[in-house]
């Protein structure tokens, strides 16, 4: 994960909470979950900075989006544990990143008035910029 692919997915998703009239924060991490990139917009409530880098995390070490762990973890009784897992976030706007079927980080947004908004900015990004052939890693 370079620095400019972080901060070309953090910036893209900003851009689309800002098209549905929302402000965010976007973290994005490398394969072995650090932080390579995150950006805040005006007015965030500090928390939404350390949940938008753990849905990031949580993405990328599950290799699964955070919405789908947390209905996961909702409705199955055996995975009903991942909530006692304090480094993992299971709540809508984290997304694994991929290229060539590699995970090679993850996204995470917070702050966007709701985890559907949040995981809308995140999955935008990555079509935007991974989908569409952008990515160098």
């Amino acid at each position: 994960m370079s620095l400019e692919l972080a901060n070309r997915l953090v910036s893209t998703a900003i851009a689309s909470c800002r098209a549905i009239g929302k402000e965010s924060v976007v973290a994005v991490v490398d394969r072995g979950g650090n932080l390579v990139a995150i950006q805040r917009g005006d007015d965030i409530g500090p928390h939404n900075t350390i949940a938008a880098q753990r849905k990031a995390f949580t993405a990328l070490s599950t290799k699964s989006s955070t919405s789908v762990l947390a209905r996961r973890a909702a409705d199955d009784p055996t995975s009903s544990n991942l909530t006692t897992v304090p480094e993992l976030l299971l709540l809508g706007g984290g997304m694994p990143l991929s290229v060539d079927g590699d995970v090679i980080g993850g996204i995470g947004v917070a702050g966007s008035g709701g985890a559907a908004n949040d995981e809308r900015c995140a999955t935008q990004a990555i079509q935007q910029v991974l989908d569409q052939g952008g990515a160098r890693r």
